[in-house]
């Protein structure tokens, strides 16, 4: 019998494996693999994230431009499995369309000095509408996008983060987007008909070049606005708008042909965002539980966590000078004002990372 049963033995399949891969393991349990992964038991091995990053190592980024030759001006971002593509088109606003236009109120904007130009030159780009961005979450960049639906909720957050940031960073100067005309002077003879002295003229505004600024995500693992912010400066700093001027006998702005004029656009802000990742899962955020913050989390992560801070800077300024030009943080009470001021000094070495890679 003995002789037996080794041989019914020997001819039975193998028992299959109860475990799982690593990648599976992530997808069934992602919190509890999360946070082996960031505490591992054995002292020797770092602590890092399911993608295999350290907590406060961001994806590597690539910046191409001048990707769509039908725009003025074009960028491609790609950090990680994240690729946002990003359009800036002109088109010539005429003042004669814009209601309650003040033709006087940008005559003294260079004589108030370069502050006051600049904040006079915000609420003109402001009150005129002259920026509109306008992003969509392609069909197919993630699973929870589907064909057919209104814009989703992210979608217009981002997109109004992005125009907030556009006219309280103040990146443009709506001196480049004016179209001027300088009258010519009157005829001396009819001049002496009137019986008037000769009055010099001053030159007018006659229309503006409104930028009409397209995102389209390609594909999307998560930080979406770090990455749509970055293609906006990309295609802004790419952008070149045709020389316009004003064409007395038509009555009408006109373009010539050529190489066009590159859009001024002050410094290089730059987004960085982390999430912060609780010890426990359910648990309310008390101060004392152990967490983590992720710099750059992608699209698991961003599910496992309930704060976000978002930190733009721009170090563009030289002698080491930092300007904050936004600082939110969403949900959650575990940053309070010294973990802030800490993660300006990560969101400065992202700069860095960002600056070396935009194109000049």
């Amino acid at each position: 019998m003995a002789t037996i049963s080794s041989a019914v033995g020997e001819d039975q399949p193998p028992q299959p494996s109860l475990t799982f891969t690593r990648p599976v393991f992530a997808k069934l349990s992602p919190h509890p693999y999360l946070l082996h992964t960031l505490s591992p038991s054995d002292p020797s091995v770092p602590s890092s994230r399911t993608n295999g990053r350290k907590p406060q190592e961001a994806r590597k980024i690539q910046i191409n431009t001048s990707s769509l030759s039908q725009a003025h001006g074009s960028a491609l971002v790609r950090t990680g499995d994240t690729t946002v593509i990003c359009g800036v088109r002109g088109e010539i606003l005429p003042v004669s369309s814009i209601p309650q236009f003040r033709a006087d109120q940008h005559k003294n904007y260079n004589y108030d000095g370069e502050d006051k130009r600049i904040e006079q030159g915000k609420k003109e780009l402001l009150e005129y509408d002259l920026l509109v961005p306008n992003i969509e979450l392609a069909t197919g960049c993630a699973p929870q996008f589907l064909p057919g639906v209104p814009p989703t909720t992210l979608a217009q957050t981002v997109s109004t983060r992005v125009y907030s940031l556009l006219h309280s960073a103040g990146i443009v100067d709506v001196e480049g987007l004016r179209v001027w005309y300088t009258p010519a002077k009157r005829d001396e003879d009819k001049m002496e008909e009137d019986d008037r002295e000769e009055e010099e003229l001053e030159p007018e505004v006659k229309g503006y070049w409104v930028l009409y600024i397209d995102l389209l995500f390609v594909s999307f693992d998560g930080n979406p606005f770090d990455a749509a912010w970055t293609a906006v400066m990309a295609a802004l700093r790419d952008t070149k708008l045709p020389n316009a001027r004003w064409d007395p006998d038509r009555e009408m702005v006109v373009c010539e042909k050529g190489e066009g004029k590159r859009l001024d656009v002050r410094g290089l802000p730059v987004a960085c965002s982390a999430a912060v990742f609780l010890e426990k899962e359910h648990a309310e955020d008390r101060e004392g539980d152990r967490h983590w913050i992720l710099l750059d989390p992608d699209r698991q992560e961003e599910g496992l966590c309930k704060e976000v801070i978002t930190a733009v800077v721009d170090c563009s300024g030289g002698q080491g000078e930092t300007k904050i030009r936004s600082l939110e943080k969403q949900g959650g009470t575990v940053l309070g004002r010294e973990l802030i001021r800490g993660f300006v000094g990560v969101a400065e070495e992202r700069w860095k990372e960002v600056a070396a890679e935009m194109p000049q």
